[in-house]
């Protein structure tokens, strides 16, 4: 991870502790997203050109985040979940 984005995650608290290069495992929920990533859209499709890889993957990014509920978040969308997540910090007065 570069100096600078490992700045910025620090100042927003985006990640308590970096995932070492080559060390996946060190987070399970990345691991699951790449992993489902892989073999619902890179081994799926065969892809012609970059454009249309970036076009897919927006799609699957859509509907993963938006639309799919996920079971580990009691069948809620990751979109729910954060905007569930950012009331209850709201309610507690967290920043």
């Amino acid at each position: 991870m570069s100096l600078a984005r490992a700045q910025w995650a620090e100042e927003h608290r985006v990640i308590p502790d970096f995932i070492k290069p080559g060390k996946s495992t060190q987070n399970a929920f990345i691991k699951s997203s790449n992993r489902t990533y892989r073999t619902e859209t890179l081994d799926f499709y065969l892809f012609r050109t970059l454009n249309e890889v970036r076009e897919i993957t927006e799609r699957w990014l859509t509907e993963y985040n938006s639309e799919r509920p996920h079971e580990s978040l009691n069948n809620l969308t990751l979109e729910e979940y954060r905007l569930m997540a950012e009331k209850w910090k709201f309610q507690k007065g967290w920043k």
